[in-house]
């Protein structure tokens, strides 16, 4: 009886130790300077504040690119805002494409007269840059099965926008300054830059 009567003694001293334990936890993480909560709590509403700061209409990055030329052709307009040199030997040329009349735009033109690329229609295939100074003209780039790398697009409605690139090979390393011809755009003087 009376080791029944430790062991409900020994018990009850554990499940005191145990809330006690429990208690000082839970007060630990109550008490304090308040600065860890009250830290955790300003850093909610200042992130909460950050994001909501931030004007609700700004311009994506591609509304805010340079434009480097834009070029006409009745209601279709090209803009270029991007002509870079990679690394792998070719240079990409990109924009965007609007059309401002009323009626669908399908870029039939601009496709290229090259049998390996005709099966490209509605595409930037019949594009090219030209370097007047060493007197050549660089064609778009194409895959194996005869694609352009280039974009082909869909029908533009009148008041659409679209993006384009198109893919060519490199001038030489000292050649900047080009020409991008596309259907019967005047052509459009650009700068290649150096990519990354």
């Amino acid at each position: 009886m009376n080791s029944g009567h430790a062991n409900r003694g020994r018990g009850a001293l554990i499940a005191t130790a145990v809330a006690t334990g429990l208690l000082l936890t839970l007060a630990g993480c109550g008490s304090g300077d308040g600065s860890d909560a009250e830290s955790g709590k300003a850093s909610s509403p200042s992130t909460t504040q950050s994001k909501s700061s931030q004007p609700k209409n700004e311009p994506s990055q591609t509304a805010q690119q340079e434009v480097l030329a834009e070029t006409k052709d009745g209601d279709i307009t090209v803009q270029i805002t991007s002509a870079k040199r990679d690394p792998g030997g070719f240079v990409t040329v990109s924009g965007q494409v609007r059309n401002g009349g009323s009626g669908s735009w399908m870029a039939a033109n601009w496709q290229s007269d090259e049998r390996e690329l005709e099966g490209n229609g509605g595409s930037l295939s019949g594009a090219s840059l030209v370097d007047d100074e060493g007197k050549k003209r660089y064609l778009i780039l194409r895959d194996t099965t005869g694609r352009c790398l280039c974009t082909k697009f869909e029908r533009l409605r009148g008041g659409d926008s679209a993006s384009w690139f198109a893919q060519f090979p490199s001038p030489p390393e000292g050649t900047t300054k080009v020409d991008f011809q596309v259907g019967s755009m005047p052509p459009a003087a650009i700068e290649i830059s150096e990519g990354e």
